[in-house]
């Protein structure tokens, strides 16, 4: 095939990073890689426009070059939400392989509609001239400045255009740190934030499901005390020591026996951490009523 009939370069790169970013999404290994969020910020927010500017506008005169590049993210948001609406009443919804095959197809297609639409534009079709922007720039660098104050503020300009990639690098890859906290709840015998017995017999166990879980960005010790009326109750030891990592969750069924008798008795569930074990971090209570066997429960 004649290089006159073969794909532009700048919808060669297009395609390639399209191909590029699904291997960084669906191959397990390489989709913890920070790269693949490098590729899916122009796979979503540039390249869908740019193929569909380039397919609606082959000619190199009907837009400049900002104007393309402007068009290009104006356009792309506004497609891939549609793409995205337009899943949403499909059997496949909006998950992120659907959403990736979507956005590919699209952005190939409008590559492969703007080649052939710039095949028929002949010498007037729009390029972008790489190796003439590469050959130029290599000049530049490369020859000697008129002056000292040239070379200093080439060099400042290339420091500053690297510093700026950096920290973009940086922000787009460096997840944020969000509230640290930790989730702590009690659940009912069939796992439900309801339906607690709260009255119950001296010597008769009831039992709730204890949860933990650790949004604190490290790992965490935790300890878990329960109080009767301020009387520390016996509990297994493996509530005394609890080590979750980071967004762990831990959850685990507590039986709990009454000793004594009593109307409207505070049953508190309280949760430590290792760097205070003197105050609560979190605590959580129940309000019971206990009886003797055969006793009514009207007379307590």
């Amino acid at each position: 095939m004649s290089s006159k009939h073969s794909l532009p370069a700048d919808l060669k790169l297009v395609i390639a990073l399209v191909l590029l970013t699904g291997l960084f999404i669906l191959i397990p290994f390489l989709s913890n890689s920070p790269i693949r969020t490098l590729l899916g910020l122009p796979m979503v927010l540039f390249l869908p426009g740019y193929a569909l500017i380039a397919a609606l506008f082959p000619a190199k005169d009907d837009l400049d070059g900002i104007e393309r590049i402007a068009l290009s993210f104006g356009l792309s948001i506004a497609v891939v939400p549609l793409i995205g609406l337009g899943l949403n009443y499909t059997p496949w919804g909006i998950r992120l392989v659907p959403v990736l095959v979507a956005i590919s197809a699209f952005t190939l297609a409008m590559a492969l509609i703007s080649s052939y639409r710039r095949k028929n534009a002949g010498e007037d079709a729009f390029s972008v001239p790489f190796r003439q922007m590469y050959t130029s720039l290599r000049d530049e660098m490369s020859s000697k400045p008129q002056s000292k104050l040239d070379r200093i503020l080439s060099i400042v300009l290339v420091i500053s255009i690297l510093l700026s990639v950096i920290t973009l690098v940086y922000v787009v890859v460096t997840p944020k740190q969000g509230e640290k906290f930790t989730e702590f709840y009690i659940l009912g015998p069939q796992g439900m934030a309801d339906n607690y017995n709260t009255h119950l017999v001296t010597g008769e166990s009831t039992d709730v499901i204890v949860g933990i879980v650790n949004h604190e960005y490290a790992a965490v010790n935790y300890s878990l005390e329960l109080r009767l009326d301020n009387e520390i109750m016996d509990i297994p030891s493996s509530f005394r020591h609890i080590s979750l990592e980071h967004n762990a969750t831990w959850e685990m069924p507590l039986s709990f026996s009454p000793a004594f008798t009593g109307n409207d008795m505070k049953l508190q569930y309280l949760l430590y951490r290792e760097d205070n074990t003197t105050v609560p971090y979190r605590d959580l209570h129940l309000w019971i009523s206990v009886r003797e066997p055969g006793e009514n429960p009207s007379d307590i």
